[in-house]
């Protein structure tokens, strides 16, 4: 989704496979930073996805992006980052933090989506909270205190720096090693941007 009109960035259809076709190019494939953003785990290869559960590309891409996780390396670093454009974006990412505090499982990432392009619940209102931990077996009161505590809070003002320091401006959007950042629409599709991550995991160093 783009940062002025909140359109989301939809990959080009119609393209081969990037195994059919040249190496990636930067600048075209994909982005190099002008300034490395620090690794969380120093030396050890990572990924980034940058998403909004508000965005139904980001909705489109999640099996195909589960798929590749599911057989990433061991050594490799997979982690989210929720981005906000707008106020209204910001209740999505205290979702994911809130979850993730309260140690819920990652299987229901996906339901969240669901939850959002599916059954049309808005998490800007306490009663689609509500609606969604019921459904999922969540304590509402739990989820509710921790979308507004301060750790939350926290991890939402750090998530908003790191999608400052790799300029993402469209989700979604990979990050690779600190170093490079590519997505749907620049590498050609959902696949196409899967096999420019593998190139650059298998390319470049942490």
């Amino acid at each position: 989704m783009n940062r002025r009109d909140f359109v989301c960035l939809a990959g080009a259809a119609g393209l081969l496979p990037l195994a059919a076709q040249a190496a990636p190019v930067e600048g075209k494939d994909y982005t190099r930073l002008n300034q490395a953003v620090p690794l969380a785990q120093p030396g050890k290869p990572e990924v980034i996805e940058f998403f909004g559960y508000w965005c139904p590309h980001c909705n489109e891409f999640e099996p195909v992006l589960d798929a590749w996780v599911a057989k990433l390396p061991a050594d490799v670093h997979f982690r989210r980052s929720p981005v906000a454009w707008s106020p209204m974006h910001v209740p999505y990412q205290k979702m994911y933090f809130a979850l993730e505090s309260l140690g819920v499982p990652e299987t229901i990432h996906p339901k969240v989506f669901a939850a959002v392009h599916v059954q049309g619940l808005h998490f800007e209102k306490e009663e689609a909270v509500g609606v969604f931990a019921a459904a999922n077996g969540i304590d509402k009161a739990k989820l509710v205190a921790a979308m507004n505590s301060f750790t939350v809070a926290t991890q939402v003002q750090r998530a908003n720096q790191l999608f400052a320091a790799y300029s993402v401006d469209g989700v979604p959007t990979l990050a690779v090693n600190g170093r490079y950042r590519t997505s749907p629409s620049e590498a050609g599709g959902e696949q196409q941007v899967l096999a420019v991550v593998d190139y650059l995991l298998r390319t470049t160093k942490a």
